[in-house]
């Protein structure tokens, strides 16, 4: 299983949070090596780092692709970036966010990509998005996402936002 997450908290005149994340995945799937699979519902979330900004919508995507973990990465930064993203502060506002979550089984440690995602059992906003694609496999060191959320100290609060409207047409939702 190869998961994305994807996040945004800043809407413009051109793309509401939404639909940042629905362009974000419609634009991933176009890539003639990734097929996106299944898409978890949006939920709202405080920002985690730097407070003083608005809420984020977040959501993972499990995709099929032969790209190796960097290139699926780099694939990931050229959609943000196409986008628009600009990377200013760390942990600050952004129109999209798309981090590589897992890749299958693999485990490696280097300098532009961990995996799987190093904080992903401490994040509630990732974990629950997750249970609904990843159902009871083991994503993270062996461990379903049920695991990981019962053990995680994280206590913000996760909210249903609803499905990427937009999206749907395109591929069937989880």
């Amino acid at each position: 299983m190869i998961i994305l997450g994807l996040g945004s908290n800043i809407s413009d005149v051109l793309r509401t949070r939404e639909e940042n994340i629905a362009m974000a995945i419609s634009l991933l799937d176009s890539h003639p090596m990734v097929s996106v699979e299944k898409v978890s519902r949006l939920y709202e979330t405080e920002p985690v780092g730097l407070k003083e900004q608005p809420n984020f919508l977040n959501a993972v995507a499990a995709v099929a692709t032969d790209l190796p973990p960097l290139e699926l990465l780099a694939l990931c930064l050229e959609t943000e970036k196409q986008m628009g993203r600009v990377r200013e502060l760390r942990w600050g506002p952004r129109n999209i966010d798309i981090d590589l979550l897992v890749y299958h089984d693999v485990e490696i440690t280097t300098t532009a990509l961990e995996l799987p995602h190093p904080r992903m059992p401490e994040r509630k906003f990732v974990l629950i998005p997750l249970a609904e694609i990843a159902g009871t496999a083991r994503i993270y060191k062996g461990k379903t996402t049920q695991e990981l959320l019962m053990s995680t100290t994280d206590d913000s609060p996760v909210n249903v936002y609803g499905r990427i409207e937009r999206y749907e047409q395109v591929v069937a939702l989880g």
